[in-house]
């Protein structure tokens, strides 16, 4: 892919809290929430803009009553000491309490190859400090250390979620102190809710950037960024520095609305891409969590002299794809 040539977006439609992961097989490995938040799927490509077309395979589907049977939502895909996991977060009911849901956050385990293969096991909820609304789950290893970052509620704190940081054991238990790096402090990142959630995690440059998404989930909803020093300790929650504006927000001009929950990817010619879901339109009908058209793009991510990420502004959508 020339230096120039962009991705024609959205790369899938009606797919929201994108997930690609390349493997060292090749492929693109995509995982997201589907507008029915009953399932999750998994699909491959050999290029990323070939995920819209690639077949879906359903990895596993919501129970009809208990804790796995409603709002399934952001499914994450990772690939550790040779088998694949998924993180999601799964709610008893879709019904909120005192404005939050009741999602809690679970792994799922297959040791096949191919991971639109094989049986997928349930290995059971990640449990934290506390019994209270989790989801948006992350892992990352740095120097030997497996570590987990994920949005919860404390219920001592006013506000949707925190984000958090804490070792692992396993790809499924947390270990030792569970640190909270960050939370909804801005103007930016308390519209309609108080929420820091989505984390998504990208090492470059001897820092560790942890994105993060803001505010509700209509044309408010937006990015942050987090930092910190390679050699710092990651359970000190002073080595996170905090961006004091979004770092990638709604663009009118280019009619995408709402950019957030992404993750990171790198093009066939290894250049870093900035995954993310948008709508592209303002004004929605009804609950923002009901309307499906949150749809998945992708654009090349630049950098700063200073060794900082360039998110830029969302592209807009291309007129190749008929939209």
């Amino acid at each position: 892919m020339s230096h120039k040539q962009e991705y024609l977006n959205p790369i899938v439609e009606q797919r929201a809290d994108p997930w690609v992961y390349k493997h060292q097989d090749g492929y693109y490995y995509f995982t997201a929430s589907v507008p029915e938040y009953d399932r999750i799927e998994i699909r491959r490509s050999t290029t990323l803009q070939g995920l819209g077309e690639a077949e879906p395979v359903v990895a596993w589907r919501k129970y009809e009553s208990g804790p796995l049977s409603a709002n399934i939502w952001a499914p994450e895909l990772h690939f550790i000491e040779g088998k694949w996991y998924i993180y999601f977060a799964a709610a008893r009911t879709t019904e909120t309490n005192e404005g939050l849901f009741d999602h809690r956050m679970y792994v799922l385990e297959n040791p096949s190859a191919n991971p639109l293969e094989g049986i997928w096991q349930e290995k059971g909820q990640v449990r934290t400090s506390w019994e209270s609304f989790a989801l948006d789950a992350t892992m990352f290893e740095h120097q030997g250390e497996r570590y987990y970052v994920w949005a919860q509620k404390d219920p001592k704190i006013e506000g949707n979620s925190n984000l958090y940081i804490s070792r692992m054991s396993n790809p499924w238990t947390l270990i030792g102190e569970q640190v909270m790096i960050s939370t909804p402090e801005f103007d930016w990142e308390t519209i309609g809710f108080k929420v820091n959630e989505g984390p998504a995690v990208l090492k470059r440059n001897g820092r560790i950037f942890i994105s993060y998404s803001a505010s509700a989930t209509n044309h408010h909803y937006c990015i942050g960024l987090l930092s910190a020093d390679a050699s710092a300790n990651l359970l000190d929650s002073d080595s996170w520095m905090k961006s004091p504006i979004p770092v990638f927000v709604s663009n009118e001009a280019a009619g995408q609305f709402g950019p957030g929950h992404n993750s990171f990817t790198v093009s066939e010619d290894g250049r870093d891409v900035l995954v993310y879901h948008a709508r592209n339109y303002r004004e929605i009908v009804g609950d923002p969590l009901y309307d499906p058209n949150r749809h998945t793009r992708a654009q090349f991510l630049e950098w700063n002299e200073d060794g900082t990420p360039n998110f830029g502004v969302p592209v807009p959508d291309s007129s190749l794809k008929g939209n």
